[in-house]
């Protein structure tokens, strides 16, 4: 293919493809290391995109400023890496690990977030330009691996979603936007800026919610902690189901295999119950009729490997025979199981069955 270059700019091509095997070495390496380093730390990303810059790529950029180049190592996006986060205070938290694992070119970096004016438009990329360390990669047949800069972009999916748009919709080209157009591009941009800022602080909110119920679950405070799916699943870290579990499973010598208990938790909506401390209560007033309920299903059978949810189900049980009789027990499997005449069936079998015991009869 042919270009419309000087000179000076067929230089700088013909330098780009003898480099360009070391170009795309350094590429996947700069991707590897990233992928890893992340995962270490535990930073979930939306995207990573990375790429060598094309041949056409570059000869235009040749064409329209190749007299700002030297040579080949004045340009620095031949490499180029886009982290998309999920969270503005991710990019930050991206940002630290590149500091601490890359050689980064301070002069040449730039946090454009900081040059965002009131009246420009779209979202602003944190932009590094690094280097890979030899901590990283020492290879003595590649030595350039350690010399050649990298562009490293981070921004947040809406940054990312916003900066496509003005892509697309040629708003950065050479023809004036008529005033009412920038205004609402304006508009928009700053809606999706709060929002971005809104996300990362519910995040936030939402993180200090989990630590403080955590903190109550451990403390015992149930009754200050509202029932919902986080707090339920710190509450089943205190295994309170497994003191009737193993009563149960002692009739037949039984073993216990682990299942998920959370779908209870539609159960005790379906109740009413508001707290924690309703749970605890809950399990201290039907444990022991749990346990016969639980000793008429299996006593004369052979079975020796129960589910983990079987002294759960069983205080339910009761608790619905108990409150409703036979109304709340389809209830209650309605709600495990979903609506079917298998589910009518079962609730009139286990009723039957429950009327039979002693906790029926007081």
């Amino acid at each position: 293919m042919s270009y419309h270059l000087d000179p000076h700019g067929e230089m700088i091509l013909q330098q780009f493809r003898d480099r360009l095997p070391i170009l795309q070495r350094l590429d996947e390496l700069v991707y590897q290391h990233l992928s890893r380093v992340l995962k270490e730390q535990g930073i979930y990303v939306n995207a990573m995109e990375h790429r060598v810059k094309k041949e056409d790529s570059l000869a235009g950029k040749l064409e329209r400023k190749g007299y700002k180049y030297n040579d080949i190592n004045n340009l620095t996006d031949l490499v180029g890496v886009r982290i998309i986060t999920f969270y503005t205070d991710d990019v930050d938290k991206v940002a630290a690990i590149a500091k601490r694992t890359l050689d980064v070119d301070w002069k040449e970096s730039v946090d454009k977030r900081k040059l965002h004016e009131l009246d420009s438009f779209g979202y602003n990329s944190l932009h590094y330009i690094c280097r890979l360390p030899k901590s990283v990669v020492d290879d003595p047949a590649m030595p350039e691996l350690n010399t050649i800069r990298f562009e490293l972009q981070m921004r947040t999916a809406l940054q990312h979603v916003w900066s496509t748009i003005e892509h697309d919709t040629g708003y950065k080209g050479d023809v004036k936007i008529p005033r009412e157009y920038v205004r609402q591009f304006s508009r928009l941009a700053g809606t999706l800026e709060l929002i971005d800022d809104e996300f990362s602080r519910l995040r936030a909110t939402l993180t200090d919610y989990r630590r403080r119920v955590k903190s109550l679950v451990e403390s015992g405070k149930l009754d200050d902690v509202e029932l919902d799916s986080e707090s339920f699943r710190n509450y089943l870290n205190l295994h309170p189901f497994d003191r009737l579990n193993k009563r149960i499973a002692a009739v037949n010598q039984a073993e216990i295999y682990p299942t998920s208990l959370q779908p209870f938790l539609r159960v005790f909506e379906k109740f009413g119950f508001t707290t924690l401390g309703d749970i605890d209560r809950f399990i201290a007033a039907n444990s022991d009729d749990a346990y016969q309920m639980a000793l008429s299903q299996i006593a004369l059978t052979d079975l020796d490997i129960l589910s983990e949810n079987v002294g759960l189900l069983n205080l339910c049980v009761v608790h619905a025979v108990k409150t409703d009789g036979i109304r709340s027990l389809y209830r209650m499997y309605k709600a495990l199981y979903g609506a079917s005449p298998q589910t009518e069936e079962m609730a009139q079998f286990t009723y039957e069955q429950a009327c039979q015991l002693s906790f029926m009869k007081k």
